[in-house]
């Protein structure tokens, strides 16, 4: 059952009972309990014994038995509790799996350089670098473990230090953030199971976003990697800097492209096609991360640009979430005095 396939979610609001069978179990324990306790009320203890027969299955005998002196209550009241942590237990682990990748570590990957906007996570956006503000988002996910921000310039750890931001120094090398995730995590020193890669341009990132990926890749033992999307609008569908991405019908990743996916035969924006926005968030498992920088470049990435393209071509599976953002990140100068309106509207400091 723990390699069951389920579907995109349309948001983070992931529901607990993805599996028939288990969830059945845990309806079954609770419809027990609520008639066992209203029949204890009545003082029926053979209407408690009856409701408790699905799951606990006494013979006609031991009924008997229970239904004369303390005993019988006592028989109730082991099986009401057990009943009980049964339910707890299952509910437990249908929110977070126990022992499977439990511990998660978000970072932030910064650089100075930039072809299309340099110095791009000290530009100030509302009188606060947007570097700061996209930690301050990312403080607030209740998955991570400890958030740290990847940088090769001392002028960006400088900046990250003075609000208190924990920096991990990397190597000039790192072809892209993934890469500085990797080598931040071999730094770290600490056993994660999930790193959390979020884009230093997404100053109005959702923790519940960041918390949607952990689970994704909680939730599916199949995929070493997890990402978001969003709706898009048809006027931005053909931007090459909002890359656009496309799923199966169980919410993996099919193929995600600067150009407009899905095309059709006129090669125009359809106005009433749902297109899919990816947005700067990706989770890997942490034994995944390691071997990634090793894997060969591929050539839909080379072509595309999108270092997520690596990760399908060599064969690996991506699970995609669907939330529901309604902004996106700093790629040029212009988009700050956007990001400085939706931060007014929604009274931003």
């Amino acid at each position: 059952m723990a390699n069951e396939r389920r579907p995109l979610f349309d948001d983070v609001k992931f529901a607990i009972f993805s599996t028939q069978s288990y969830g059945r179990v845990l309806v079954l324990l609770v419809r027990a309990l609520s008639v066992c306790v209203e029949s204890s009320a009545r003082g029926s203890r053979r209407d408690c014994a009856a409701a408790a027969m699905p799951i606990c299955a006494p013979s006609s005998d031991s009924s008997a038995s229970s239904a004369s002196g303390g005993r019988g209550w006592i028989v109730h009241g082991l099986a009401l509790g057990a009943a009980a942590a049964a339910a707890a237990a299952a509910a437990y682990l249908y929110r977070r799996p126990s022992g499977f990748r439990s511990r998660a570590v978000g970072i932030i990957p910064a650089r100075f350089a930039s072809s299309r906007f340099e110095g791009k996570p000290l530009a100030h956006i509302l009188g606060k670098p947007m570097i700061q503000r996209t930690w301050e988002r990312v403080m607030l996910a209740s998955s991570l473990d400890h958030v740290v921000v990847a940088t090769d310039d001392e002028r960006i750890a400088d900046c990250c230090r003075g609000f208190g931001a924990d920096v991990i120094m990397t190597s000039e090398s790192c072809r892209n953030g993934s890469e500085r995730c990797c080598e931040a995590l071999q730094k770290l020193g600490k056993r994660y199971d999930i790193v959390v890669n979020i884009q230093g341009d997404e100053p109005l990132i959702e923790p519940e976003i960041i918390d949607g990926v952990v689970m994704a890749l909680q939730q599916a033992p199949d995929a070493v990697f997890s990402t978001a999307v969003t709706s898009l609008k048809p006027e931005d569908a053909s931007d090459t800097n909002r890359v656009k991405c496309v799923v199966d019908n169980q919410g993996y990743a099919i193929y995600f492209s600067r150009g407009l996916i899905p095309s059709n035969k006129s090669g125009k924006v359809n106005p009433k096609y749902p297109y899919l926005l990816h947005l700067g968030i990706s989770g890997f498992d942490s034994k995944f991360l390691m071997i990634y920088p090793e894997l060969p470049l591929t050539p839909l990435q080379l072509e595309e640009d999108l270092e997520q393209l690596k990760v399908l071509e060599n064969g690996y599976r991506m699970k995609v979430i669907k939330v529901d953002h309604d902004a996106h990140g700093v790629d040029a100068p212009e988009d700050v005095e956007k990001i400085e309106e939706l931060m007014r509207a929604r009274n931003i400091q």
